[in-house]
This record gives C-alpha cells, structure tokens and sequence, in this order.
C-alpha cells in the first residue's frame, strides 16, 4: 500500500511539473489534498485514471489546460461576499482610511485573487459611496489580479446575470449597472478606475504602495511555505500603516512580525514597522498643492547646482518643484525639459526606483546630506545599480533654498560587494556554528521554548484544518452552482416542452374530423375530441391501447390492412368509405383517410387515420 500510495504521489508530482514546465503555471506551493483532489476530478471527467496518461492527454489536446486549470482554481466569489465583514469595511475602516488621508491624497486599492470581478467592483461601489463620483474617478486606483485568464477576462467585460447580482440593493443596481441584452453591466465611466492584470502571488513582483490590500480566502489554497512567501510579499506591497483584509478562515497568528491584528474578528491587519526590503515609503500626510510661480533664488540655485557632481542630476526648490535636470538624468530616467517647473511629487522618479520624497524632506528639515545605497534600476533590458545622494542647498545665510538629488553609477562595484556578500555570509554561517554550540547550554530555556512551540504547533494545525474545510466548502459552492444552471436548462426546456404540447393539443382540437394517430405497434398515441364525439370513447381510455382492441362500432378488421400497409410504407395513403354505427346506435358512412406518419428521416413512425361522417345517421331500424 506503501509503494502505491508513493507511485501516485510521484505521478502527481511529474503532472506538477510537466504543467510548470510547458505553460510556466506554478502549483508546487498550493496544499496538495485539494490540489490532488480537484485534479482527480478532472481526470475523472475525461475517463483517466493514471497520471503518466494523463500526461500524454496534456500533451495531446492543448485546450486540456485550459478545463484543468477552470477545475484547480475554485472561482467562487461575488458581490459584498461574507457581508458582516464587508459592513464593518463600509460603517468603520473606509472612513476611517479616508480620515487619515488629505483631500489630495491618491488611494491604491490591491485586490489579490479577484476571480471573475465582483470583489474588485464591490469595493469600487464602496469607495465611491464614501467619496462621490467624480471623486473616486480622481483619486482612486483598484488594481485586481489574478492567475485565470478566462475569470479575468469575464471581469474584464463586467456584465453580470440576474442570479449574481440578486444580493445587490435595487438602488446600487439602479446606480452602478446598465441593462445590456439581460445582462447588468458595471458602469464605464467608473470601470476605468478598476484595472485587471494576471500577477502570479507566488512568482510575480507584488504592486507598490497599496493602501489596502484584499486577498479574502486565496491563501488558505497555499501550503505554510509558500503562504510565508506571499505574506513577505504583501508587506512590501502595502504602504505604512497600510492594511491587509483577508478572508474568514485566515489568521496570520505565526507571522507578527510583518502584520498586528486591526481587527482580528473580520480578519482585518495593518502593516508593521519592519523595515527588510530596499525600498522605504515614508509618505507626507497631505501633498502640496502645485504653484505655477517662478522659482526664487535662481541664481544662487544654478551656482550651487554647478558645484555639484557632474551625473545624474535632479534639483529641487525649497517647495519641491523641479528646478533643473541634467543631460545624465534626461538620458537615464527618460526625463526632459518639459519636466522643469512640474511638482516632484508628479514625476515618476519620486517613486521608482525608490521612494525619494521621505530622504529629501529629511535632507532638507535636517540640513545634511543622506545617501541611498543599492537601488536598482532597469535601463535598456540592463540591470544599472545606483548610489543616490540627496544634498541640501543653502545661501549666503545658511538658509534652505532647495535640494540636489544626484545619482551615481555603481554598477561596477556591484560585483565586489556581492563577492563581500558572499564572505559575509560564509562568516554568518560560522556564527551561527558558534551560536548553536551555546545553545546546547540553554537546554532548559529551550525545553519552555519546545512546549510554546508545540501550542503554536497545534494552533497552526486547527487553522490549516480550518482553511481545508473552508476550501471543501468553496467546492461544494462552486458544484452547486454548476447543478443550479443545469436545472435552470431543464426548467427552460420543460417550459418549452409544455407550450409545444400546448400547441399540439390545440391542433387537434380544432380538426373537425376525428383523428386518431398510432404507432409501429398500432398503440393509440393521439385521439382527438371529435373521436371522442363520433365514437363515444374518451382520449383516457383510448390512448394506450391497440387499436384493434378498442371496442367501437368502425369495423376495424377492414380498417387494419390499410393500417399496416401505412406502417410499412411512408408513401402510402388510401381512402375507405366503411359502414359503422356511432356513439349514439346510430348507423353512418364514415369517410377514413390513411396515411403514414412520416419522422424527419422520410421513414414511417405510424399511421394517421382521419375520420369523417359523409352519410346522415338512422337508427338500426333504418328510419
């Protein structure tokens, strides 16, 4: 049991990796209960048992990855989903956000594994409840990303069916969707401000300097490892003091150090203090706003700009607005002349490759000189590696009048100081030898340590259990979904089936002749009122039987020739005049037609047989 169980694992594995290698799609960092389970599902799906056959079926039928990938990745999501948490985003975390912030301030939205949309559409409704309109168009960016490139390009189109939009009040349909051929389709004018993008959690660079960032019931898929990676990422996506709202079956008990619980009950974290990565977002609580004046002190700012370093040059006013650029700042960051006179804040080099704005207030409130190492910088498909210094400008008096902003090269000593990496590394791995023969002393410190860690142990067990349970959950819904629309069908199809059969019955009740239809066994399948009329006997009792077992007074025996000929041959039609006695004794001439019933083929499926009094009826005495 041992060996199959390790043979299927390896199979498994090798359906992994053959996915990673042919279409760069990463599953080794998801749980592999649910990730074996939902692949099982799909391998059921097509009729395949063994994974190296399944293998083969990848690489036979391309589209395959498309139905595996709709099958691992659970799109369970809609509209204000799980609304108690989303009552507390609306009565106290959005006003509080938009507090914290001035009038001017830009607000950058992360919603992380958006699925088909209505996460990232929520929270644009959200926000543009609190600002206004033409507000929110202004200032507000929602960035919604995830790995299916199907769900998003349905977000991308925003239109919506009844059933999803249900939980949706009549005044947020009213306000925020248009009718479109059934559909409701989310606004385009507010549309603009929610961009979709595939971004890979595990592999891909994370956005910057998000305010809030909504990854609800994504990680609970991930194992502990790779949930780590993801969480390092997403605190340096968010800017200080930004915050994390995650689903109800995700904790972040075991990573403190880079989230604190805000509000622990609707999952909601703020970013910490940690300072790890290369890149610091010290932000201004208001912006200035932008005076189209004439800098002053020009001259004293060009003598001073002509004293420093001859590279990349950037020169700044005592108001932040840009001053001068220099040829090797033009060339390097694609700045130009135009750029002179325009607020700092507005360049794209205030904020990439690194947050600048924090290092030249300190310059400038300080008086000295900082400097930034390491920054990184893409040029050309090149990889350029910079020491930024930012130098404080006075006059004759001491007094600030502006800031230069330099840049030098250091990509050449870029690989010396990885060399010196190295070594330092190697003498970090003989600390920490040094570090692990005095921890054999702290054995009793330890064993404390070993029973908090069995709790935090036991603790991460429940939540791992937790989140499979919400997975298997998602599952359920995703199934159910999937059953409602087929009944949906069904229930169109049964609709349509009974106005047919609506129709039919209408038709043969408006014939004036009696007609009864038979099949290839000469069961009665159809028998109209006026058979009912001419021979006394009800379509109840008539329908189902054999014709010639039904007891009336058409003298059938002359009548079942021409029936079985019509059975046999679709051509076949012939005219009886026979002597029968009605449903009142009465003796007539009925008129029959023959015929068969011809299918869609031009085979014959039956016979029709038409009936008509052509004589007065009498009595059997013959008056």
């Amino acid at each position: 049991m041992t060996e199959q169980r390790s043979e299927a694992d390896g199979g498994f594995e090798s359906v992994l990796t053959y996915v990673k290698d042919s279409r760069g799609f990463d599953f080794t960092g998801y749980k592999r209960t649910s990730l074996m389970r939902r692949m099982r599902r799909r391998m059921s799906q097509v009729g395949i048992e063994d994974y190296a056959e399944y293998i083969d079926h990848l690489q036979a039928n391309s589209d395959e990855f498309v139905a595996l990938f709709n099958t691992v990745l659970i799109n369970v999501t809609g509209f204000f989903r799980d609304p108690e948490a989303w009552d507390y985003l609306r009565t106290d975390l959005v006003p509080g956000m938009l507090a914290e912030r001035g009038p001017e301030d830009a607000i950058r939205i992360w919603s992380a594994g958006c699925a088909s949309g209505q996460e990232a559409y929520s929270l644009a409704i959200l926000f543009a409840e609190h600002l206004g309109l033409d507000e929110f168009r202004r200032r507000v960016k929602i960035y919604a990303t995830d790995v299916d490139e199907e769900a998003l390009a349905q977000a991308r189109h925003a239109t919506y069916t009844t059933s999803e939009v249900e939980g949706l009040d009549d005044d947020i349909l009213a306000r925020y969707f248009e009718q479109q051929n059934g559909r409701y389709a989310f606004r385009k004018d507010l549309r603009r401000s929610v961009i979709f993008g595939r971004n890979d959690l595990v592999q891909d660079a994370p956005i910057s300097r998000i305010d809030l960032l909504v990854c609800r019931n994504t990680l609970m898929y991930f194992n502990a490892e790779t949930q780590s990676k993801i969480l390092e990422r997403f605190h340096f996506a968010l800017a200080q003091n930004g915050l994390l709202f995650l689903g109800k079956a995700e904790m972040l008990l075991a990573h403190t150090k880079l989230f604190e619980p805000f509000d622990l009950k609707r999952r909601v974290f703020r970013r910490t203090a940690k300072s790890t990565t290369s890149f610091n977002r010290l932000l201004p609580a208001g912006l200035q706003s932008y005076r189209d004046t004439e800098t002053t002190g020009l001259e004293e700012l060009r003598d001073a700009t002509l004293a420093a370093s001859p590279v990349a040059q950037l020169v700044l006013t005592e108001d932040e607005v840009t001053a001068l650029v220099n040829q090797q700042a033009e060339h390097a960051f694609g700045l130009s002349q135009r750029d002179v006179g325009r607020p700092f804040r507005d360049l794209d080099i205030s904020y990439r490759p690194v947050a600048l704005r924090g290092y030249v207030e300190r310059a400038r409130a300080e008086q000295r000189s900082m400097r930034i190492k390491d920054v990184e910088w893409q040029r050309g498909g090149e990889t350029v590696w910079y020491e930024i210094h930012v130098n404080p400008l006075l006059d004759k008096q001491s007094l600030p009048i502006g800031v230069s902003i330099a840049f030098h090269d250091v990509t050449s000593a870029r690989q010396l100081l990885n060399e010196l990496e190295h070594a330092n590394q190697q003498l970090e791995s003989a600390y920490e030898e040094l570090q692990s023969t005095n921890e054999e002393l702290e054995t009793t410190n330890e064993e404390l340590q070993s029973t908090v860690e069995e709790l935090e142990t036991t603790n991460e067990e429940l939540q791992s259990t937790n989140e499979e349970l919400e997975t298997m959950n998602e599952e359920l819904q995703s199934t159910n979904d999937e059953l409602q629309t087929i009944n949906n069908t069904l229930r169109d199809r049964t609709v349509e089936l009974d106005k047919v059969n609506e129709f039919l019955e209408s038709i043969l009740t408006s014939i004036g002749p009696g007609i009864v239809v038979v099949d290839q066994e000469m069961r009665i399948r159809a028998w109209n009122r006026a058979a009912e009329d001419l021979w006394g006997l009800r379509r109840e009792e008539a329908e189902g039987e054999h014709l010639l077992n039904l007891d009336i007074g058409l003298p059938l025996t002359e009548v079942r020739p021409a029936v079985r000929k019509a059975l046999t041959d679709p051509a076949f039609q012939a005219e009886l005049s026979l002597q029968a006695v009605n449903r009142r004794g009465r003796h007539t001439t009925v008129r029959l037609l023959c015929g068969a019933l011809r299918g869609p083929a031009g085979d014959s499926h039956g016979a029709i047989l038409v009936m008509e009094q052509t004589e007065r009826p009498t009595d059997r005495t013959g008056q």
